[in-house]
């Protein structure tokens, strides 16, 4: 009977301690101000570039540890340096536009001490060059 008790006692506890470390690490200290961009149609062979703004909204600096693409095609580039409270940044993301046809691409960002990593997805469509 006492081992009844204490795995009810332990399934009743649980789900609110999952739930409240679940929302602790999901806050994100920044706000992008948008995370998907779309090129439209763009000449192959001719690389486009755009920049993800986004604000620290946090007490404390923000550092970004990594932002991978998804392949060689797309090339990130950021700070290294702490983003202090209350400041913006970019992450600057291009795209070789080598192959033709539709494309969706991701940059997947991780800041220092943030559990869960951004997700940044760039679209368009490489045509015929002219």
């Amino acid at each position: 009977m006492k081992k009844l008790l204490a795995v009810l006692a332990l399934i009743a506890v649980t789900p609110a301690f999952a739930q409240t470390a679940s929302t602790a690490q999901t806050a994100s200290p920044v706000a992008f101000k948008i995370m998907k961009y779309s090129f439209g149609k763009v000449e192959q062979g001719k690389p486009v570039t755009t920049e993800f703004s986004f604000t620290n909204n946090s007490d404390k600096p923000v550092i970004i540890e990594t932002a991978t693409a998804g392949c060689g095609c797309t090339k990130p580039e950021y700070s290294e340096a702490p983003i202090l409270k209350g400041k913006s940044s970019t992450i600057k993301v291009t795209y070789n536009a080598a192959n033709m046809g539709t494309f969706t691409k991701t940059v997947t960002v991780k800041f220092a001490n943030v559990a869960e990593p951004v997700v940044l997805t760039i679209e368009g469509e490489v045509i015929k060059k002219d």
